[in-house]
């Protein structure tokens, strides 16, 4: 999805952390061993159009574990580990005539939240339609999700009904719990470079929040050679972030700006730490392009690329980290325009992999990716860990309807050797 162009106050030069980002690991492919059922992104579908995914151990039945997963107008559907959905979540109906009803966009969790009285683990969704975050207890025997959100909980970025159906809302999402055991949110805003920052705060057996700090990501950036680029978009749209992962051990954030490229910035205490700095740049990255009103897209022209890109092929999507050690494991990124991913080591950055999830026997790949999690917890079917990606054009099983759905794949390729 291109979307940007707003032009910040100040053009901001390039950082980057020193990492060997155009290092070119050999492309590897992988087939996924389950897929969840087709989603339609129509009427009769109830407009379900997969996006982001979630995993869910449990702990006293490992085969009990649950993937939860957004299908945005379609709410929040809930799988096991052979694909099969066993629960769903419709989104909140539309408070007014004139407004949207609710969207589910992005979706984490953060394990024992104590709430009412007891220890319970929590799904978390950003509600991209009505500007709001939405909270779901799991029950710790059946992985059953009910809704916990407090009555009245505030919007996440807007002022009012109006501005909310303007749409530049709640949109992607990271939990995690800082130093102090505090459970926050970080949470972008559809359509512009803002990023926020929520505390997550029990209101008896109910759940809600407050946003502490905000982050603006550049828009526009000085490149090597003096010129100042930004990356192009719908008008008045600036450039933003979904995919977005916290390291739970180094509490730091990871950030897809999609046309921009992968951040990376320290957040605990409340509060983002520091300046962002860059771990990679999009391929597009200082490449010119303008906004063709006519095609409603934008005309990238490659050949006046000055060479400043990197290797992700905008736009930067999902972000995961499969941890194996407490500093050791691998940082997960879907680069979505040519349908692969990449690895980097969680605690160095260094380049480790690129891969592609192809049609295998019993599925076909993933295209145009999303949203991805993993797990290194071994699980039935998974022995060592479970990675499940989002597949933006799954192969059609009914003419020509928009079909999209989650793939789950082992994720021992993912361990560094």
């Amino acid at each position: 999805m291109r979307r940007l162009i707003v032009l910040a106050a100040a053009t901001v030069p390039l950082l980057l952390v020193p990492t060997a980002a155009h290092a070119a690991p050999s492309l590897k492919t992988v087939t996924a061993a389950v897929e969840t059922p087709p989603l339609y992104d129509d009427e009769a579908g109830g407009d379900a159009n997969a996006d982001d995914p979630a995993i869910w151990v449990n702990e006293r039945d490992r085969g009990a574990s649950r993937v939860l997963a957004t299908a945005k107008n379609g709410g929040l559907r809930v799988y096991d580990l052979a694909g099969r959905e066993r629960q769903a979540i419709a989104t909140p109906p539309a408070p007014g005539e004139d407004d949207a009803a609710g969207r589910f966009n992005n979706v984490d969790l953060v394990p024992g939240f104590r709430l009412g009285g007891r220890t319970t683990d929590l799904a978390v969704v950003t509600d991209r339609g009505r500007d709001q975050l939405r909270f779901y207890r799991i029950d710790p025997a059946t992985g059953t999700l009910t809704d916990v959100t407090a009555p009245g909980v505030p919007f996440a970025f807007s002022t009012d009904q109006a501005q909310v159906n303007e749409q530049r809302t709640a949109y992607g999402l990271a939990t995690f719990r800082d130093f102090d055991g505090t459970a926050y949110a970080v949470v972008s805003r559809r359509s512009t470079s803002e990023v926020g920052l929520f505390q997550l705060v029990a209101s008896g057996g109910t759940v809600t929040y407050r946003r502490v700090d905000l982050l603006t990501l550049p828009s526009t950036f000085r490149l090597p050679n003096g010129s100042a680029w930004s990356p192009c978009a719908d008008p008045g749209d600036g450039p933003q972030v979904e995919g977005s992962v916290v390291d739970p051990t180094t509490r730091i954030a990871y950030l897809a700006q999609e046309t921009v490229g992968l951040w990376r910035i320290p957040v605990w205490g409340g509060q983002f730490r520091g300046a962002p700095q860059s771990v990679e740049r999009t391929r597009e990255f200082g490449v010119p392009a303008r906004f063709d009103e006519a095609e409603d897209d934008c005309v990238v022209d490659y050949a006046a690329d000055p060479g400043y890109g990197g290797r992700i092929a905008a736009d930067v999507e999902g972000l995961t980290i499969l941890q194996t050690g407490a500093l050791t494991g691998t940082l997960l990124v879907s680069s979505q325009g040519d349908d692969t991913f990449y690895t980097y080591d969680r605690l160095t950055l260094r380049p480790t992999g690129h891969f592609a999830v192809v049609a295998g026997a019993r599925t076909d790949g993933s295209e145009g990716c999303d949203g991805a999690a993993v797990t290194a917890t071994p699980l039935p079917g998974f022995p060592h860990g479970l990675l499940v990606v989002h597949d933006g054009a799954d192969t059609p099983t009914d003419g020509d309807r928009e079909t999209t759905n989650f793939k789950f794949l082992d994720a021992g390729f993912l361990r560094q050797r």
